[in-house]
Parts: structure tokens; sequence; C-alpha cells
């Protein structure tokens, strides 16, 4: 399994609410700042046009693509509006192989280890923990001593820079980010603030612990 994208830094910033009227200016905030994956979900206005712009801007150095992927027709929107990336809140395995097969990196959402086995074995390329609220540090750690060896997990939802190293010390291989980093009208240097907040958080725990 490949975790090449998620060098140098394995941190997805959630772009729910997203207008293409803020993508340009939030994209290269996210950008300088030293994100470099960053997810529209579906939910959000426009979200195919705001993905265009980003993969437009961003695409040699970011991944883009998209969140809250329910379906395989989604999964091919995003592709031809220039995604590289779906992101899911679910683990239907029919989702997660049509991304495996247009050559797109796949996160789905997963909450029990069933959930997790049958999503690795569909081809994803890693799995988020969602909600993260009810997957504590003892439960990532859990899974972490079943599924194979080296599989990324990336807790999501209420991920703050204060819970980050709890996560990262029981085994965490990154985190996706969403209204504590962003959320709809936020300037973009507010975000470009949050940003280099998320990003020193992260590299303190990743001073001491697991790779």
């Amino acid at each position: 399994m490949s975790t090449a994208w998620m060098q140098p830094l394995p941190l997805v910033a959630i772009l729910r609410g997203l207008t293409p009227q803020e993508a340009p200016a939030i994209g290269a905030a996210l950008a300088e700042a030293g994100f470099h994956i960053l997810e529209v979900p579906l939910n959000s206005p426009q979200p195919l046009q705001s993905i265009e712009l980003l993969a437009k801007q961003l695409g040699d150095r970011c991944l883009i693509g998209a969140g809250t992927v329910l379906s395989t027709t989604q999964v091919q929107d995003v592709n031809n509006a220039g995604g590289r990336l779906v992101v899911m809140p679910h683990a239907d395995v029919e989702v997660i192989a049509a991304a495996h097969a247009s050559g797109m990196v796949c996160t789905p959402g997963v909450a029990t280890p069933t959930e997790a086995f049958a999503a690795l074995r569909a081809g994803a390329d890693a799995l988020k923990l969602f909600p993260a609220e009810q997957l504590p540090p003892p439960v990532l750690k859990a899974w972490s001593s079943v599924l194979p060896a080296g599989t990324p997990l990336l807790p999501v939802g209420g991920i703050t820079p204060e819970r980050m190293a709890a996560y990262r010390q029981a085994g965490a291989a990154g985190f996706g980010i969403g209204s504590a980093l962003y959320a709809p009208k936020t300037p973009a240097d507010d975000v470009a603030r949050r940003a280099r907040a998320f990003i020193d958080a992260w590299n303190r725990t990743n001073t001491d612990s697991p790779a």
C-alpha cells in the first residue's frame, strides 16, 4: 500500500461549504501554509466547480478531490472535474472499487473492524475513522493490532490541535480536519493561521510518536 500521497504532511483539509468564489484564495492560503491534501465535500455549493478550479490552480503540487462521495456516478464526476481524491463517510465497496479502478486515492469512512477489512479488500488507500468522537485513541490502538501492518488510519470528526497527540500516540497516521480549520466565509488569512497551528501540533506529536 503506497502512502506517498500523504507525504510530507498527512493532514486533509476538509472544506465543507466552500464556494467556487472562495476556492482560489482558500486553496492558496492552505498550500502556502503547508497543506497539500484538499477535500471539497460534495454537499458544498457547486463542489465540482470548486474542485476543477483547485485542480487547475494547485493540481501540480496538491492532491485535490471530493468528500461525502456516495456513489460510483459521483466518483466519475469528481474524476471528470480533475479530482484525484475520493473521501467517503461510509465504506461502500462499489464506490471504493470505482475510485480504485479510476486510479484515484480513496479513503472510505469506517467505524468497525468489519468495515475496515472490507474497505481494504476493495482497494482503500487509507481508512477514515469516522466519526472520531466515537472512536477514541484506545479503539484506534486496538484496531492497529489486527489490521495489516502499515494501514494508514486517519481520525476525522472534532479534531483540534489539542486532540491530535493522543491519537498520534495510539498510531494515527494523519487526520482529516474540518470546521476547526475552515468554515464557510472564513477569511483566507484566518484559514492560513489555523493551518499553521495544526501543522505545528502535528510536528510536535510527530517528534516522539510512531510513524
